[in-house]
């Protein structure tokens, strides 16, 4: 039942592919379905962008190639799962947050992949191992890790030009459209202006197709490679590039590659994944009068390779357990440390809370971010839309993973991942879930999740967030 219903949501969508496919004639490149008209030129952006002497930086580069070589390093004493349990259950009561999901890997072993609080306030169901949530940004990791699995088959190249499979695709300078490689998307590294660029257009309801088409009239900041500017709209045209090299939509790719092997048997994709799902945590946002749940928003579901992942503690426990290199016969060691690797630097990741304490360096790989965290490297990413939020870290020095997933608007349960990470670690203990400033980190990832007044809160108002498209 699930499977149908993930497939009739997509049929809009899938359809509309089709019909542009229809009057190609696909060559050896495989090229997609879209068919984009050109744009002019935007004069600001060729002041911006000089790209006449293009050479890319952003040729990932291995920095491992197995576990052995790792010199992994054990917990600090102290690190004690239980307390973590006990943490996320505190977080719960009193609906300060609804439900929420945390999963705890190490040394390829499940620590914990528990559920806390309820899926819906208004009809409360047990939160447990297997309740879906919306992983909002957590999906990045996942199309990035999808189009190495293709790297490594040879369906792909980590340079290969976005126009040779994409040939509708521009950007405001022809130059610069000639050079964005698969690598480029994947590390937000397309050169464009903005951050976050269109991103109203897709909560305004308005389709992926026609928004992406105004990337030709996007100002460009720099040569691609050369910057970073965070993106939902130009890193999903990997979906469009996967449809081409392989023949596949993206979903059923994500699904055959990632979800069956790895034994994520509830994860899905889209609304009607999430939908169909046994049991599934409802998104909630705050009113005067406490949590209120919602109708999930299909806005960036539209965008599934930036945003179309569901999973639940489970699937995420398994999902950990490949990134740090214990499914080899999926997701194999040389893989994973391509997508690890850092290919751009964000300084912007810096500011604020634990993040000012605790990270000194910060860089954007492919689908994830790589923090130095108190001279501990981090493998991270964080999530967020309307009424759900996560968090995602790996820690490969200590072989360890950390995922976490709430539904609701809060910021409160953030401070768990550093208590987590300083556990490990064995530095010395802060208040980071009594006083959480991770509101900034989890923006980033959507502006969908700026409160309606413009404050940093622990959520938005019911009054002006409605689940419907605006």
């Amino acid at each position: 039942m699930k499977q149908k219903k993930s497939r009739r949501s997509l049929h809009g969508y899938r359809i509309g592919l089709v019909g542009l496919l229809l009057p190609l004639t696909l060559s050896s490149t495989a090229q997609t379905p879209l068919r984009w008209t050109a744009a002019s030129q935007s004069a600001d952006a060729v002041a911006t962008a000089n790209v006449s002497s293009y050479v890319s930086p952003t040729q990932p580069r291995p920095y491992r190639t197995s576990l052995a070589e790792q010199n992994i390093q054990p917990l600090a004493a102290g690190f004690d799962v239980r307390a973590f349990e006990t943490m996320a259950e505190h977080l719960t009561v009193g609906q300060r947050v609804p439900g929420l999901a945390m999963a705890i890997v190490h040394n390829g072993r499940v620590l914990s992949a528990r559920g806390y609080g309820v899926t819906d306030v208004v009809n409360p169901q047990q939160v447990d191992s297997h309740t879906v949530f919306r992983l909002a940004s957590l999906s990045k990791a996942f199309a990035s890790t999808l189009t190495g699995l293709m790297v490594q088959d040879g369906s792909l190249r980590w340079d290969s030009k976005v126009n040779q499979f994409v040939p509708g695709f521009q950007l405001s300078d022809a130059n610069a459209t000639s050079h964005v490689t698969v690598a480029d998307v994947l590390s937000h590294s397309v050169g464009l202006q903005a951050h976050n660029a269109f991103d109203r257009d897709i909560e305004a309801n308005a389709e992926y197709y026609d928004v992406a088409r105004k990337l030709a009239y996007a100002p460009l900041k720099c040569a691609p490679g050369e910057c970073y500017a965070y993106q939902n709209v130009a890193f999903s045209l990997i979906g469009d590039v996967v449809f081409a090299a392989s023949g596949t939509f993206y979903d059923q790719a994500v699904d055959r590659r990632i979800f069956k092997p790895l034994g994520m048997n509830d994860a899905s994709m889209g609304l009607a994944g999430i939908q169909g799902s046994t049991r599934w945590a409802r998104p909630h946002v705050r009113s005067r009068n406490g949590w209120v749940s919602l109708t999930p928003k299909p806005t960036y579901y539209r965008l599934p390779p930036a945003a179309g992942v569901n999973a639940s503690a489970s699937d995420l426990a398994q999902w950990l357990i490949a990134q740090t290199g214990h499914r080899p016969d999926v997701l194999p060691a040389p893989l994973l440390a391509t997508l690890h690797a850092p290919v751009v630097t964000t300084p912007g990741e810096m500011r604020g809370g634990w993040r000012r304490e605790r990270i000194q360096s910060a860089s954007y790989a492919l689908g994830w971010r790589v923090f130095d965290y108190a001279g501990q490297q981090v493998v991270f990413h964080a999530g967020a839309v309307q009424g759900y939020r996560g968090l995602v870290a790996l820690v490969p020095g200590q072989d360890l993973g950390v995922a976490l997933v709430w539904n609701s608007d809060s910021s409160l349960p953030s401070g768990l991942l550093p208590t987590i990470l300083d556990r490990a670690m064995g530095l010395p203990g802060q208040p980071w879930v009594e006083t959480p400033a991770d509101y900034d980190l989890l923006l980033a990832e959507s502006p969908e999740t700026m409160p309606a007044n413009g404050s940093k809160d622990s959520g938005t108002s019911s009054q002006r967030s409605t689940a419907s498209p605006r």
